[in-house]
């Protein structure tokens, strides 16, 4: 089974996303992505060819975990509507 080179993790609570860079001796952390824009740029710096192109329609190369792609701030909680 082929697993995507670049893992964007789930939201964490305080917002943001953690994006890894699959290698062959694990996962490099390549930051803490708070849009589609920091996901690029931290593509951008490790070397991959069109980061925009990745981002934006490479979804073979990109594993979005846990939440929906494209989307890096938790949602507020609701216990306090009415």
């Amino acid at each position: 089974m082929r697993h995507a080179p670049v893992v964007v993790h789930r939201i964490h609570p305080s917002g943001g996303r953690q994006v890894t860079l699959r290698t062959a001796n694990g996962e490099e952390s390549l930051g803490l992505a708070r849009s589609d824009d920091d996901v690029i740029e931290f593509l951008r710096r490790a070397g991959m060819p069109d980061p925009d192109d990745v981002v934006l329609g490479g979804a073979d190369l990109l594993d979005w975990q846990g939440d929906t792609p494209h989307v890096y701030e938790a949602d507020p909680p609701t216990d306090d509507l009415p």
